[in-house]
């Protein structure tokens, strides 16, 4: 029990704080939404670009770590799109939404910060790893399944275009991307701009979890309860065992294991809904996911935490 009180609950009390700011009309809709965009289009991005332009590229991008995670997530949206289509008669659209629920992880609100508070704040090399290929790699999957689906009988290169478009325009990729060219190329950041992106950096994920709670009140589990149990089990259950299992086959090393399980193990984030607002199909699914799943790693994210080394 020690665990969940000095490692996860600060991380949801924190959520919580915006939650009933909300709910008690403290701060509006409007205000949580500005609050979403200073952290997902400024201060993550500057975490995301100063964690990757300083990673240790050779020793924290471990093929058996990116292998172990990615092969849990790909198969949680296999399983999500199957699912749909089989035991719930979703439409194929739908499917492409609710495989992306089971694939999206909160890698970033939830994972980081439970990492950091379990295992300290030199034990991320590998949830950067993880975190740098995240985006790319599930709007990747998402948008390319989606559009393939929607445009039966279309090119190629128009479904290509579209991807590639959709993916560059996020500004979590282009923190990414930007944060490899600075580590690749050797040069070195600026001192007042290291000190200015260090400022940003501590307040990127107090004001996310905040914001988060702020945008969850939002969300009410209504209906489609069997689609959405199944989709919370695939996420904190299905995803950390594929992933846990593939760390020790693959003699992975108790830090990286880590790091790849606890991630795993995570809410679906809100990414999922955002990807279902854009194509307007399963949102409902979709919200409600993420909300039952964030409150769900109280419990689930406690057992991972006593099972792992």
């Amino acid at each position: 029990m020690q665990a969940l009180a000095d490692v996860i609950l600060p991380v949801f009390l924190v959520i919580g704080f915006g939650y009933v700011a909300r709910w008690r009309k403290l701060i509006s809709d409007a205000q949580v939404d500005g609050v979403v965009w200073f952290t997902q289009s400024f201060a993550i991005p500057c975490l995301l670009f100063v964690a990757i332009a300083r990673l240790d590229l050779g020793q924290d991008f471990d093929w058996r770590l990116l292998l172990s995670f990615y092969a849990g997530a790909l198969s949680g949206f296999i399983l999500g799109f199957a699912g749909a289509r089989i035991f719930f008669k979703r439409d194929w659209e739908d499917c492409v939404v609710i495989g992306f629920v089971a694939l999206f992880s909160n890698s970033l609100l939830l994972g980081l910060p439970i990492t950091e508070r379990a295992y300290g704040a030199d034990a991320l090399g590998a949830n950067f790893a993880i975190i740098a290929v995240h985006s790319p790699f599930c709007y990747a999957v998402g948008i390319t399944t989606m559009e393939v689906i929607r445009n039966r009988g279309g090119g190629m290169g128009e479904t290509a275009t579209r991807v590639l478009s959709a993916m560059f325009r996020n500004a979590l990729v282009i923190a990414i991307a930007l944060g490899f060219a600075v580590n690749l190329s050797g040069l070195p950041i600026p001192g007042v701009a290291n000190d200015a992106l260090d400022m940003m950096v501590r307040a990127a994920l107090p004001a996310a979890l905040f914001s988060l709670g702020g945008v969850l009140y939002r969300y009410r589990p209504e209906g489609d309860l069997r689609t959405i149990g199944f989709l919370v089990a695939l996420s904190l259950v299905v995803h950390p065992l594929i992933t846990y299992g593939l760390a020790r086959g693959f003699g992975l090393s108790t830090e990286a294991m880590r790091s790849a399980v606890v991630t795993a193990a995570m809410a679906p984030g809100v990414n999922a809904y955002v990807f279902a607002n854009i194509y307007g199909r399963a949102k409902r699914v979709a919200a409600s996911s993420v909300l039952i799943g964030t409150a769900g790693v109280i419990v689930t994210g406690w057992v991972w935490l006593q099972i792992l080394p």
